[in-house]
């Protein structure tokens, strides 16, 4: 009998043992969960989607910026000068023939969003510490479904990247053109470019260039004659009407 009660005493005791870790939350993979979720809320996955696509995005021109900077070390290139920065339509353009009146530096990058060049300013915009920045991106960034709202955020970034760095540089926006490879986008661009231009107005080193009248025809649509074949890039007439209309503005950010 004796035997049978220590059988039983011994029984319950594990089962009061067993009763007792559960309610303390020690079962197996029972905080497991709990610490999966945690990682998840607080987002510290170094290898998360956003941060892989931003790295990747500025990947694409390291090669070209580092041209740039490869240029730089074997020639010599003006300081206090004209700052050309942008996309293709800057790249493209042939700046140091058309403004030759002024030291002239061409610092465009085809297919790149605002964004990119604010990634890159310190590698192509702070070195040469110009007197003007003749600015020209945001086309592809409404091609690439960004919205105007962030245009508008990612060139006042680089107003201020730029005003931290060097507080004296007058920066001229030149206006998102219209083309008929994009025509269906032009009411976005034309958005960004007028918000743009409220934020211009609003300080004397800011300036902006209409871009886009010059180059629309009686239609109101853009003039075939001022495109490459693509309908989207400038050819040579393009750039002759360009040149001929900011070179006044440019005249007026670089004085003194």
């Amino acid at each position: 009998m004796q035997s049978g009660k220590t059988v039983k005493l011994f029984v319950l005791l594990i089962m009061s043992i067993v009763i007792l870790s559960e309610s303390c939350g020690v079962s197996s993979g029972e905080n497991k969960p709990k610490i999966r979720r945690k990682a998840m809320a607080t987002g510290s996955d170094p290898g998360s989607k956003d941060s892989k696509t931003a790295k990747t995005e500025n990947d694409r021109w390291e090669k070209t910026i580092q041209s740039f900077e490869d240029w730089d070390s074997k020639n010599s290139f003006p300081l206090d000068g004209v700052l050309f920065v942008g996309s293709s339509s800057i790249r493209l353009w042939p700046t140091r023939e058309r403004f030759g009146e002024f030291p002239v530096i061409n610092r465009g990058f085809g297919g790149s969003h605002i964004s990119n060049v604010n990634y890159f300013a310190h590698r192509i915009v702070f070195p040469y510490k110009p007197r003007v920045i003749v600015f020209y991106a945001g086309d592809n960034d409404i091609s690439g479904k960004k919205t105007p709202q962030r245009v508008f955020d990612d060139y006042r970034k680089f107003v201020k990247l730029v005003h931290k760095e060097l507080p004296a540089t007058r920066i001229i926006f030149i206006y998102i053109k219209p083309s008929l490879s994009r025509w269906s986008l032009w009411p976005l661009m034309n958005e960004a470019n007028l918000m743009i231009k409220k934020f211009s107005y609003k300080d004397e080193r800011l300036f902006v260039f209409d871009s886009a009248t010059p180059l629309v025809g009686s239609d109101g649509k853009p003039d075939e004659q001022y495109f490459l074949k693509d309908n989207l890039h400038l050819n040579s007439k393009g750039y002759d009407v360009w040149t001929r209309t900011l070179k006044p503005i440019v005249k007026k950010a670089f004085k003194p």
